[in-house]
């Protein structure tokens, strides 16, 4: 008995196996970014490199409309990065939504805004 115990209190104390995923660490626009001219792309930074083939990113305005050109890519020479490209957008707020495929497996979905409030 006290076998059994002494084995499930090692088995307890072993570190914990990490879990890892793709991270979002920098995006830009940033969260909840207030910009005075519409951005030229949506570029979004992991922590992992992702699966080209299973990472997407959408950008829609207020009324839930696509607005990106839908040309969604992890870059080449960046496998870190995906980013999505923009035509000139009018004042208002839009909604970055993605999911994406790390390498090691995990999937990651999220969302992001930015306003774009225009010239004065």
């Amino acid at each position: 008995m006290r076998a059994a115990w002494a084995a499930l209190l090692g088995l307890l104390l072993l570190p914990a196996p990490a879990l890892p995923h793709a991270v979002l660490v920098k995006s830009v626009p940033a969260q909840r970014a207030a910009l005075a001219e519409s951005p030229a792309r949506v570029e979004l930074w992991f922590n992992e490199r992702l699966e080209p083939a299973y990472s997407r990113a959408s950008v829609t305005d207020e009324a839930g409309a696509q607005v990106d050109l839908r040309d969604v890519a992890v870059s080449p020479a960046y496998p870190k990065r995906l980013s999505v490209s923009l035509p000139p957008l009018g004042p208002g707020r839009y909604t970055v939504r993605f999911r994406v495929l790390s390498v090691d497996g995990h999937v990651v979905e999220s969302t992001l805004t930015f306003t774009v409030k225009g010239r004065r």
